[in-house]
């Protein structure tokens, strides 16, 4: 390795040979439809869990309301990561897209950011997966594991999935986003037939003082709602992570990202006026496990209900295998580049950053047995809280990313007007205001909830 150093903007580059990307090649392996399902493989779990507790803080108009503005974000988002992705393809992503707009400390914030995000995220789907485990195995066998028994079988299981390569990763989540999506549909078609689905049940919290019955906590409940709106959409912001392993990034992630989208809105209606319609907001505003309960009650049978949750685990497996997916590409670009500790980069015999997967799971499942040792020291009850609590850290990361990316989008308009644009986003400047608008709004509930 070469010992040339430059220094740029306070931060100093050192020149490497070839040897050392020799040891961190990637493998492409997807095409349009691998990664539309990496897409919903990362997102769908949000239709299983987590999305509920924006009921306990908004009421259903409040959640409602959040999600569709976070329509209008997330389509701001997709169109401009799109178009950047499209014009510099590389796995860093949003880093590298922001490096480029804002210089190296702007590509370190929202790396570091993505990173918060997404290991964060995957530590949530496991605390909801496990959730979704142990209901089902005590159903049908009367066994109870420790929560943290589930968490460590959970990351060791997929971190050894992520491991077998780019091919497996996505031929995986394309195949458990297909099965996610049937099993939503069959629970649409139950609770649409089942004759339990009633309007009053979406407005059934009482409300609190200043609130009404549609927006029961008053209008402030539809900005603390939001992270928990996100729910339904965070992750579909990392194909550009994938861009090393496409064959055509430049065409095919703008498309899939477009395709995911529509998908995951009418997922995201259907599971947000059905599973409420039949259950009530009251019943499940702190329910970690939603679309389970629900099917309980419309098949007034346990164990063939946690037969079904059986089967909706696998949309919680699906978001597991495409954010660790996620976190790994992440942390593999930030270290390439000299930002993280180079071992995080290297690579196995099949092309995967296997070290980058087993720190990131270490932390988050380390963060996990930490923030549950902590809320059991509360009230009864509390390991629900667990799981909101992780999620509010993984939604804090992902608006800070958003607005770093939708700010790079708008300097590298002005930056770079005659770059090379394969894409262009159908929404131009408006999308990129949008999704820093709203991602900056989303960022201050955060902060104040």
């Amino acid at each position: 390795m070469s010992s040339d150093n430059t220094k740029v903007a306070g931060v100093t580059y050192t020149k490497v040979d070839k040897a050392y990307f020799d040891k961190r090649q990637l493998t492409r392996a997807a095409g349009v439809w691998g990664l539309w399902g990496l897409a919903i493989a990362a997102v769908i779990s949000g239709d299983f869990s987590g999305w509920n507790f924006g009921l306990d803080v908004g009421g259903f108009g409040g959640l409602f309301i959040a999600f569709l503005i976070l329509v209008v974000m997330y389509y701001g988002l997709i169109f401009s990561i799109g178009e950047m992705s499209a014009a510099m393809p590389h796995t860093g992503g949003a880093y590298s897209f922001s490096r480029s707009a804002m210089g190296p400390w702007g590509g370190f914030i929202t790396g570091l950011a993505e990173t918060i995000t997404y290991v964060a995220t995957t530590a949530v789907v496991v605390f909801f997966s496990a959730a979704y485990a142990q209901s089902v195995l005590g159903e049908l066998t009367g066994t109870e594991l420790p929560g943290w028994v589930w968490w460590l079988i959970l990351y060791a299981v997929f971190v050894g999935l992520n491991a077998l390569g780019a091919q497996v990763s996505f031929r995986f989540a394309l195949i458990v986003a297909i099965i996610a999506i049937a099993i939503l549909l069959l629970f649409s078609v139950l609770a649409i037939f089942s004759g339990l689905f009633s309007f009053d049940n979406l407005f059934n919290i009482a409300p609190a003082e200043g609130g009404n019955e549609f927006l029961p906590f008053g209008v402030i409940g539809i900005l603390y709602a939001i992270p928990f709106a996100v729910w339904f959409f965070l992750g579909i912001e990392e194909l550009p992570l994938a861009a090393e392993e496409s064959h055509t990034p430049e065409k095919d992630i703008p498309r899939a990202g477009v395709w995911a989208r529509g998908t995951l809105i009418l997922t995201g209606l259907l599971v947000l006026f059905l599973n409420t319609g039949v259950l009530g907001a009251e019943e499940i505003r702190v329910s970690g496990e939603p679309l389970l309960d629900g099917f309980r009650v419309i098949l007034q049978n346990d164990q063939l209900a946690a037969v079904l949750g059986l089967m909706a685990l696998i949309g919680l497996f699906a978001s597991l295998q495409g954010i660790m997916f996620a976190y790994g590409r992440n942390m593999y670009s930030l270290s390439r580049a000299g930002y993280y500790p180079r071992g995080l980069s290297v690579t196995n015999k099949r092309n995967t950053p296997l070290v980058a997967l087993i720190v990131g799971g270490a932390i988050g499942f380390g963060a996990l047995v930490l923030i549950d040792a902590l809320a059991a020291l509360g009230a009864e009850g509390a390991s629900a809280v667990a799981g909101a609590v992780v999620l509010n850290i993984a939604v804090w990361g992902a608006m800070l990313a958003y607005g770093m990316q939708a700010a790079a989008f708008l300097i590298l308009r002005k930056k770079l007007p005659n770059l090379k644009r394969p894409y262009v986003s159908p929404w131009g400047v408006f999308g990129g205001w949008a999704a820093l608008i709203i991602s900056g709004i989303a960022f201050v509930g955060f902060l104040i909830n």
